[in-house]
């Protein structure tokens, strides 16, 4: 009989090491999460709860997890104070605290993981933390994730500057930690979340000198409008942004040009408003990275925001153990201006998870219909303000992806990264029409050839728009272009955060393997097993 070789660089042999294990673990500490862990907690359940605030200004400076445009105060620098600032805004962190929550802020969850059809030697459900000082591996019977929502990016002329921020940057800055550094504000979008954040900037002490809008009456809220016109701010319809005015101290000012009823730009009527700031809100997006990486169903649901995971009634994605709430599951109105949906959301994937008998109380509201065509209603903002916006060829364009400078045209193209001096003469045709044939545009491709959505922000201030420029290119609504997977980690992490990792001494003999990183010479125990008969 020939002798059993066994292979020591196979996956029987890898062992995570998990440092410790929670019946719960709970993604973000709003509304959503919070309910989720104070309720878990109440059914006897051993509960983690991890929030990335308060954000290191480094982070922040990198428009990471939020575009905050360069717009914060110094005061972020104080971790202390801006500790005590969330304290001080949330008053649920205390009574989870009571609760008997295990809280941990400045904490990253930077991935989760669960086996599956391509991985099978885990322990069970564990997920990736780092404080910023070392990183760790966490195991988890459920994970309840509450990550919330960013904004969507819009490449104007100028929309690098210090001074462009997004919507929910500008909310939080004001609200949560008092250190918005503005002082007049032009806001883009009136979606019911671009006009929170017009609110909050304005209760901040913010002149908001217009809400721009590109539809022919505003979107959001009436009860939003009105504040805002009882404190002076003009709903500019049927305008939209041509530039930020400035230079690399920021903003100086926003040009504006009106559009005629078919949503083109009337020429020769752009004017130019003074502010320091431009708060993007023209598309509140859920987050759902974490979700999409393990490996989570999703689909696009205009009511609710963009691509979303599918969840049942318990708010259970399609992966067992892992539930969606709050604005990750999907962002509307109701939600966004008030607690208590998010808050529903949450108590109901406790219960769940505890298996309790009775089902938690609360709202179990489905969003209305949005009022507009949220597909059309983006690709309108994209088309008037970045497409409409393009030089003919040659000309300087603003960079839609701006870790990797890749501008409108070389996307719709589908033109390599200008750094590797490709000789263009040389290239078949390629563009998107060539690229599509007859199936959709497929952002994951585009991203590959171009490089658009590969830089130090993961995407975050150009995932929407390039799906926007491929369903403009290609003639679709957004729902027909497949969302560009994520992949961990979620969040930038360094390398020495990443080697910090305990490995089992397996995993260190053959970490070459691990990595895919082919052999340059035959092991002894190779050799041996070439030798048997």
């Amino acid at each position: 009989m020939t002798p059993r070789v066994i292979d020591p660089r196979s996956t029987a042999n890898a062992k995570l090491t998990v440092t410790e294990h929670t019946d719960v673990l709970v993604v973000g500490a709003g509304p959503a999460g919070l309910a989720a862990a104070i309720a878990a907690a109440a059914h006897g359940m051993s509960v983690v709860l991890v929030d990335e605030n308060p954000i290191p200004p480094e982070t922040m400076g990198d428009d990471v997890p939020l575009h905050f445009g360069q717009r914060m105060s110094g005061a972020v620098r104080n971790r202390t104070a801006m500790t005590e600032a969330m304290l001080a805004s949330e008053p649920a962190l205390a009574d989870a605290m009571e609760a008997g929550v295990d809280i941990r802020l400045g904490t990253i969850v930077w991935g989760l993981y669960a086996n599956g059809p391509s991985v099978g030697w885990l322990p069970g459900k564990v997920a990736g933390l780092s404080d910023g000082e070392t990183s760790w591996m966490l195991g988890f019977t459920a994970a309840i994730v509450a990550t919330g929502r960013r904004d969507m990016g819009l490449a104007f002329p100028g929309w690098e500057l210090p001074g462009v921020m997004g919507a929910t940057a500008a909310e939080r800055l004001a609200t949560r930690y008092g250190a918005l550094d503005a002082r007049r504000a032009v806001i883009l979008g009136s979606s019911a979340e671009a006009l929170l954040a017009a609110v909050a900037v304005c209760r901040a002490g913010v002149q908001v000198t217009a809400v721009v809008e590109q539809a022919a009456a505003p979107i959001g809220p009436a009860a939003l409008l009105d504040e805002l016109a009882a404190a002076g701010v003009p709903i500019l319809t049927r305008h939209v942004i041509v530039s930020a005015e400035g230079g690399t101290d920021g903003v100086t000012g926003a040009a504006l040009m009106r559009l005629d009823e078919d949503g083109g730009r009337i020429a020769a009527s752009a004017t130019t408003m003074e502010c320091d700031t431009i708060v993007l809100g023209i598309g509140a997006v859920p987050v759902i990275e974490l979700l999409d990486a393990i490996g989570c169903r999703s689909v696009f649901s205009p009511a609710r925001g963009g691509h979303v995971p599918v969840t049942d009634a318990s708010q259970m994605t399609s992966l067992p153990g892992i539930y969606a709430v709050g604005d990750c599951a999907g962002v509307w109105a109701v939600k966004s201006t008030g607690r208590a949906v998010a808050e529903a959301e949450g108590r109901r994937a406790a219960a769940h998870v505890a298996q309790a008998a009775q089902p938690a109380h609360g709202l179990d509201e489905a969003p209305a219909e949005p009022l507009v065509d949220l597909s059309a209603y983006r690709l309108a903002w994209v088309r008037s303000a970045v497409v409409d916006a393009m030089p003919a060829p040659g000309g300087a364009e603003a960079h839609v992806c701006q870790c990797e400078e890749v501008t409108a045209r070389e996307i719709l193209e589908v033109r390599p990264p200008r750094y590797l001096g490709w000789p263009q003469p040389l290239r078949n045709s390629a563009d998107l029409s060539a690229l599509l044939g007859n199936g959709p545009p497929n952002a994951d491709q585009v991203k590959r050839l171009t490089r658009a959505g590969m830089g130090l922000c993961q995407g975050r201030r150009c995932r929407e728009q390039v799906a926007a420029l491929l369903a403009l290119g290609a003639g679709v609504g957004l729902g027909e272009v497949p969302l560009a997977t994520f992949r961990a980690p979620v969040r930038p992490l360094a390398l020495g955060l990443a080697g910090s990792l305990p490995e089992s001494p397996e995993m260190a003999e053959h970490w070459d393997v691990w990595f895919g990183i082919p052999g340059q010479v035959a092991t002894p125990w190779e050799l041996k097993a070439a030798q048997q008969p």
